[in-house]
């Protein structure tokens, strides 16, 4: 399956502005479900600087400065990606999570890289309400996958998508105690609780499909960028939830990248020389093009 994505973010000065510094983690990543055909990143004025390189977590990253007076920016970002079809496992590995735990926390170094994503950052420290919360689902000798996939069900169930309430910084404590929030808030929310569990699971930052196939529900995070999460299940490797639409992410879902959590993998940040404000429009056209 073949799919186009273009992504525009503008933003409106109030005054004129004379520099600014930014990063842009726009360019989808090559994996074993998707190869990135094409790539093209339009600054709006042009940039006076721009440097491409990897972050820590190998994900493509644009920084570019504007040192000339400017009263808006525009980047428009213009990707085409085919989707793989990957041998999907008819049945995950069955052992306990409390195994999976021990033999991840006691390896000498064969998941080294996984282990980094156990611990907690600031915006993902679990209190103990969160920690009870996910306990419900980390059952004794319950699967991994079988208890991350509830975890991800009753979030779905017990929280309402409800935009403007949280910001990107909204701790998940908040999220927690008003039961509300964004697909950034239920993916930082569901790993606090796996972390909590001793278990690896990472944010990722991508993209879904903007118009559903026929017959098909439109999901929510769509005409945005969306978020979701992967937890590590030893022998399945990253295993991707979305606990904004309750499902498994497939074909309709494109990875941009991912990290310990939203501010690893911000799709545009930066710094500007003003002290006025602004107004930000951003939209996401994400279109099947055929197989």
């Amino acid at each position: 399956m073949l799919y186009s994505v273009e992504h525009i973010t503008q933003y409106n000065y109030h005054e004129q502005v004379s520099l600014c510094h930014n990063i842009a983690a726009l360019s989808p990543r090559n994996t074993d479900g998707q190869v990135c055909k094409s790539f093209n990143l339009i600054i709006s004025p042009l940039p006076d600087i721009l440097e491409e390189y990897e972050d820590f977590y190998g994900n493509k990253l644009y920084y570019f400065v504007i040192e000339q007076e400017h009263e808006s920016l525009t980047v428009t970002v213009k990707s085409q990606i085919e989707k793989i079809k990957t041998k999907t496992l008819e049945k995950y590995p069955s052992e306990s999570w409390e195994t999976v735990r021990d033999l991840i926390r006691n390896s000498l170094g064969e998941f080294s890289s996984e282990r980094q994503f156990i611990h907690a950052t600031e915006i993902t420290a679990a209190t103990p309400e969160i920690k009870r919360y996910a306990e419900l689902s980390f059952t004794k000798g319950r699967s991994v996958f079988e208890a991350s996939f509830d975890l991800i069900k009753r979030i779905y169930k017990d929280f309402k998508f409800f935009s403007g309430f949280t910001t990107t910084s909204t701790p998940v404590s908040v999220v927690m105690k008003e039961r509300k929030g964004v697909c950034q808030d239920f993916a930082h929310l569901a790993i606090a609780c796996i972390q909590a569990m001793g278990l690896p699971a990472r944010y990722v930052s991508g993209y879904i499909e903007t118009i559903a196939p026929e017959g098909k529900e439109k999901l929510a995070g769509v005409d945005a960028s969306h978020a979701w999460l992967s937890v590590f299940i030893p022998e399945a490797g990253w295993v991707d939830f979305d606990p904004t639409n309750n499902k498994i992410p497939d074909d309709q879902y494109i990875t941009i990248g991912w990290g310990r959590n939203y501010f690893d993998i911000v799709p545009l940040k930066g710094v500007i020389m003003s002290s006025n404000a602004h107004e930000l429009k951003v939209s996401v056209d994400v279109k099947r093009l055929g197989e």
